[in-house]
């Protein structure tokens, strides 16, 4: 395999007048500063709609097929005639250096009002738009009329919908598409803009050589159109609420653990579908992305199970999952899918083995490598395999420069400069530190932005626990220079990193 390189950036985090990144013109920019930079991969977080109501996570989504329609351009709809200059002028200027996703969450929903307005008289005529409704309906009609009635009831969580909204039932269901039609209509139309946008640039990085890394969380949010239209799949009581959740149990990062919330599978019934659920989720990824991470891959050996209602998660069980059958399975349906392990955090020999037994790379962080027992760390430079992706820090990990500056223990600093021969030269570790991901065997390097920026603390994408604050962070365009573009593009020459040939496109759903 050769040897590659790649930036990690969101969507959300890229230029944009809009107050949030797009998939227009900017997202098509940053796409040529790779192509100068020899980049071989853009690695992004999930595109799926986020809820304002829990931090707007991407890892919480309402959806595990739908696109965020927050990244829809304005630009592209005025070039298509749906939208007017007047219309995507804002009141006031967007902060252009973090979200503000209050107000970007408002002024976008109603400027795609303005949009479907505008195309409702010839929609339905148009083929592209219907041949989209008809190949993407297993999912698309669920996430219709699940944000419809969702905006009529005011964001309502789906379980304290009325009884028979919540459970379903067929004459409910029925009687709501009648009443919310233009509505159900309106979000068939932003998932329609949102995938049509997406694929012209994923044809644009495809085209410049560049493949793009998807992430894809390995559970669902609870209040997502995916547990209120497949309650069968969860461990839920009679009322459609969760018996257990997930998360993660205690460890030296976190003495309490990590009570996420997510409701659990019912691993038994996904099997006796044969995974049908799994394989549509992945085989939909699988033409959004040219790879996809498996976040925290160790859930499909064992999962961290606590009983609903805990308030920390030290009170868990560990509880095993059918990831080989899974795997397997996916294998034989999806030969093509190219997969990365998440395989951070506690890690036993199931998951190793599992891993290896498909193939799968892991992830090393450098943040993680500077331990005691620095010789033998699995993440330092000199340990890492050649099978694997090598990162400076994850959208989780603070920035290098803040790493080292504010939570790095003295030791560990003392390590750093002693492994890098870099003593007393403070200023230097974070450059450097990127240097020696580039110069590792792993075959895919993967370096967040904000390090190649050497920003610090400010500009952290996410620190995990904390509730707000997270999921802000944007670039300028004056930060996307030349000179950065040159000197990223020196480095992975230098490192044998060159981009590959160009690869041939493939057709989004």
């Amino acid at each position: 395999m050769q040897r590659k390189n790649g930036i990690l950036l969101h969507i959300s985090s890229l230029p944009s007048p809009y107050g949030i990144g797009d998939l227009g013109p900017e997202a098509h920019a940053f796409v040529d500063f790779l192509a100068r930079s020899k980049q071989s991969c853009w690695q992004i977080l999930p595109l799926n709609p986020t809820n304002s109501g829990t931090g707007n996570s991407p890892y919480n989504a309402y959806s595990a097929s739908a696109g965020n329609p927050l990244f829809i351009s304005p630009d592209v709809l005025m070039e298509q005639g749906m939208l007017c200059r007047e219309n995507v002028t804002p009141s006031s200027p967007f902060a252009q250096d973090h979200v503000e996703y209050a107000r970007v969450v408002a002024w976008k929903n109603h400027l795609l009002k303005i949009a479907f307005e505008s195309a409702l008289p010839w929609l339905q005529n148009q083929q592209a738009y219907t041949t989209f409704c008809s190949v993407n309906g297993p999912w698309l009609e669920d996430y219709a009329l699940f944000a419809a009635l969702k905006e009529h009831l005011q964001g309502l969580p789906w379980y304290y919908w009325p009884e028979d909204l919540k459970c379903r039932k067929t004459e409910a269901l029925s009687r709501w598409q009648q009443k919310l039609s233009l509505e159900i209509e309106r979000e068939k139309f932003k998932q329609f803009l949102f995938f049509q946008q997406w694929q012209t640039l994923k044809n644009h990085c495809n085209q410049q050589g560049i493949t793009i890394l998807g992430d894809m969380p390995i559970y669902v949010s609870l209040d997502s159109c995916d547990v209120w239209s497949h309650p069968e799949l969860f461990v839920l009581d009679s009322h459609l609420l969760p018996i257990f959740v997930a998360g993660a149990p205690p460890d030296y990062f976190s003495t309490q653990g990590q009570l996420w919330g997510n409701p659990v599978y019912d691993w038994e019934q996904m099997e006796s579908t044969g995974f049908s659920w799994w394989v549509e989720r992945l085989r939909l990824n699988g033409t959004i992305y040219d790879a996809i991470r498996l976040d925290h891959f160790r859930g499909f050996a064992a999962f961290w199970q606590v009983a609903a209602g805990e308030k920390t998660a030290e009170n868990g069980v560990w509880r095993p999952s059918p990831g080989k059958a899974l795997l397997t399975k996916v294998r034989a349906k999806l030969p093509d899918l190219e997969l990365i392990a998440e395989d951070l955090g506690y890690i036993t020999d199931d998951v190793r083995e599992l891993m290896a037994a498909f193939g799968l790379p892991g992830m090393k962080i450098l943040q993680f490598a500077f331990s005691a027992n620095l010789p033998e760390n699995p993440y330092i430079p000199h340990n890492i395999p050649r099978h694997s992706v090598v990162y400076t820090g994850t959208h989780d990990n603070n920035t290098l420069k803040g790493w080292y500056q504010q939570e790095a223990q003295p030791a560990e600093k003392a390590a750093v400069q002693e492994y890098l021969g870099l003593q007393g030269r403070d200023k230097e570790i974070p450059a450097a530190l990127i240097r020696t991901a580039m110069m590792s065997v792993a075959n895919l390097c993967i370096l967040p932005l904000q390090d190649l920026l050497e920003l610090g603390a400010e500009a952290r994408m996410n620190t995990p626990s904390k509730t707000d604050g997270n999921w802000g962070w944007r670039v300028t365009k004056e930060q996307l220079s030349s000179g950065l573009a040159i000197r990223l593009a020196r480095m992975t020459w230098l490192y044998g990193r060159s981009p590959a040939p160009k690869i041939a496109t493939k057709k989004t759903a």
